[in-house]
Order: structure tokens, then sequence, then C-alpha cells
């Protein structure tokens, strides 16, 4: 299944009961939790490395001060436009877990030594999800991933923004997915569509049971910090 181009704490809401309808969702997180995140207004095939453009200061824009504030869903258009929000790589430290691949077309995976595997998108090129704000745009991009997702499906929950796991940053807002288990496996899909960015953030968590499934969202929640652009 494609996702238009390219998650802190992330909460404990659980979508339990959530349909079957949703499971071919639950198929696509757990085969391997990759996830191409593609601009489906965009008819070519996309480039095996993004090339993102170079970033640019913004009259007026303070990046220092949009990164040392919370960025709730109606603070999305204090970003600078077109400048991509990104995800941090330290899971890769953490204990228990090792990276997969790093940085492949915007993608990085990690795997756990308990069966946990997380995968991290920084997309691109998200003007074809874009609503009125980015709360809307992220029900959007669920939607783009299984057209049977109902917002009252998602929850609002955060993720650090910026800093690290010995320095917490501030927070910033997401919605989540938990569909009931599927195929013996527990998993969690965390996301942001930032309009004014241009860009989304994109975690998926798929683990053996419940338990394991917790375990990895706190590391998601540490390690995965969401990095504010610095333009």
């Amino acid at each position: 299944m494609d996702v238009p181009t390219t998650a802190r704490p992330a909460g404990r809401g659980r979508c339990l009961g959530v349909p079957l309808a949703i499971a071919g969702l639950g198929a696509v997180l757990l085969a391997g939790c990759s996830v191409d995140v593609r601009d489906p207004a965009d008819t070519q095939a996309p480039p095996s490395t993004p090339a993102l453009s170079t970033p640019t200061i913004t009259p007026g824009h303070d990046a220092a001060a949009v990164a040392a504030r919370d960025l709730p869903f109606g603070a999305g258009g204090t970003l600078a436009p077109g400048v991509p929000v990104g995800i941090s790589d330290e899971l890769k430290r953490a204990p228990g877990w090792k990276p997969v691949k790093e940085d492949v077309s915007g993608a990085s995976q990690y795997a756990k030594a308990d069966g946990c595997v997380v995968e991290a998108r920084v997309s691109t090129g998200q003007g074809s999800l874009v609503r009125g704000d980015d709360r809307e745009s992220t029900v959007a991009l669920f939607q783009y991933l299984d057209a049977t997702i109902q917002p009252s499906y998602l929850k609002t929950e955060t993720l650090q923004w910026g800093g690290s796991p010995d320095e917490p940053g501030k927070s910033v807002e997401v919605l989540a997915l938990e569909p009931a288990a599927h195929g013996g496996k527990s998993t969690a899909v965390l996301a942001r569509v930032f309009g004014t960015a241009g860009s989304s953030a994109y975690i998926s968590v798929s683990c053996p049971d419940p338990g394991s499934l917790a375990a990895a969202r706190n590391d998601v929640a540490r390690y995965l910090p969401l990095v504010p652009p610095s333009a």
C-alpha cells in the first residue's frame, strides 16, 4: 500500500474497538513495518534517494523560538514554509535495539531483541494531503493509507519536539492509531502532516504482544523525537 511522499511520548490511548475493516493497514504494518509515503498526485517514480531543497531563511521566521515551544496541531503555521521536519535516529543507540536500515528513501528501521520492529519515515511533497489545519491533514494521511479509517479511530497524542533522550524537548501533537491485534502482532502508528512545512512524520511499531508494544512505544517516545527545522 502506498502512502503520499517521503513519531514521544506516544500516549497510551488504545483503539481496540476499531472494526476489522482496518485489518489491511495492520497487514501493511506487519509486513516489516515498511510503508512508502509518496504524493498521490505524483505519477513519476520517486528517486532512490530523496533530494531535499536547501533550507532557506524565511524573513521574520524565528526557528529557535518555534523549537522552544510546544507544537500543537493549531501551531503548524508557525513553521517555515517548505522546510521539512525531521526524526531523530537515537533509537539505534537505545538498549536492545539495532538499526536495520538507515535513511533509505527517507525511512529508517530498527529491530529489538524481543521481536519489535519500528519504522520511522519523513516524507516531503505532502501538498495533496493539506486540509484546513495539521490535524485534518493528518486524518487525510491515515485515510490515504486506508480509506476505512474514521477520524474517531484516531487519538491525539504527543511526541517529543526536539531535545535528546537525556534532555527532553517540548511536545508535538500527533495522531495515533492502535488497531486490534492482527496476525498475532500488536501494532501502533503515530503520524503528523506539517502542512506549512510541506512534510510529514510517520512512525509504525509492531511487536509480538501488548506488553512489548508498550515498552517499544516508551522507547520511541524517548529516543525518536521529531526534529524542528533549523531554518
